[in-house]
């Protein structure tokens, strides 16, 4: 795979030379925000935010465009091939800019070679829940249970590739386990049956299980960030059970078609920084557990290309093939 270089990735993300479309007046018309989520989903929901929140501020419409399929994939190849003049923009889960790729496009796509990185419009841990029939309290417990029944403990995921199955695959690297995968086609179908005990556990976005773990139906044993979760204040990190080098979360982020120039990725960045900075949208995204922290498109480029080489690097530690 041709792998763009850092001094590449920044001309592409600020803009370049031979830019077509100037960008001086934008945005001259609508704005589109395509994503890979379903309507309702949760990048969907994070772009309606965002679109009620710039819309007044551009003084143009902004709409959401929906493209689901292939992980993300159908959304990330549509935008990268539209005009590169800040008018149309993807907004996507970070497993769908860094992981999808890995998996879903043949050759292995590289994203950062026909995106350019806008800003990070999110951060958010996940929980390890377990069905209560499962007798382990902590993840130390369940590490150690897990030793003693190897391929035994099943975990349940929202699709090979995605974030939550990457928390898994890393937790059996990192502690020595093994445990036995099952992949479902979204996150609802794997809670329902993580619920119902013929799973035995699952990595999970917090508020997608919070209203079980409060009554009793599942039970969270770990995070997964580097700092406890102010969802789940009383429960651990998984570092904090010993596995010091364990961390991994999800993330969201706006990208345009490489290429989009300087002036309109700069405003772009601008206008979402400062809504997202809003009191409204802050209190939006912390009752769903995530957080926003202003950054350039610099900065959110090099956090797309560390998290695509580490992805890639785990990717080829466990083995993890695409589905066929």
């Amino acid at each position: 795979m041709k792998r763009a270089t850092l001094s590449w990735l920044l001309v592409g993300a600020m803009g370049s030379p031979c830019a077509t479309v100037s960008a001086q007046g934008w945005p001259l018309k609508p704005v589109r925000m395509v994503t890979g989520s379903q309507a309702g989903g949760g990048t969907d929901v994070t772009a309606r935010a965002l679109q009620q929140a710039i819309a007044p501020v551009l003084g143009v419409p902004v709409i959401v465009e929906n493209r689901p399929g292939s992980a993300g994939m159908l959304a990330n190849e549509y935008v990268a091939r539209q005009p590169a003049d800040g008018h149309v923009v993807v907004v996507q889960p970070g497993s769908f800019v860094t992981v999808s790729p890995l998996l879903n496009a043949s050759p292995a796509w590289d994203t950062l070679r026909h995106l350019a990185p806008v800003i990070q419009i999110s951060a958010y841990d996940f929980a390890l829940v377990v069905h209560p029939s499962v007798p382990a309290r902590s993840a130390t417990q369940l590490i150690a249970l897990a030793r003693a029944r190897p391929g035994q403990i099943s975990f349940a995921s929202s699709g090979v590739g995605s974030n939550f199955h990457l928390a898994g695959e890393m937790l059996k690297l990192e502690a020595g386990i093994d445990l036995l995968h099952v992949a479902y086609r979204g996150s609802p179908p794997a809670v329902i049956d993580l619920v119902a005990g013929r799973v035995d556990m699952m990595f999970v976005h917090i508020p997608t299980v919070r209203a079980h773990v409060d009554a009793g139906r599942l039970r969270a044993i770990a995070t997964t960030g580097a700092a406890r979760s102010a969802l789940l204040p009383a429960t651990p990190t998984i570092a904090e059970a010993g596995l010091k080098r364990y961390e991994i979360a999800g993330i969201e982020g706006v990208l345009a078609p490489a290429g989009t120039p300087r002036e309109a990725i700069a405003r772009l960045n601008t206008v979402i920084g400062s809504a997202l900075g809003g009191s409204d949208l802050r209190a939006s995204w912390a009752a769903r557990g995530i957080e926003f922290t202003p950054n350039t498109p610099e900065q959110f480029a090099a956090r797309v290309r560390g998290d695509y080489d580490r992805t890639a690097a785990l990717i080829r530690a466990a083995d993890i093939r695409p589905e066929r």
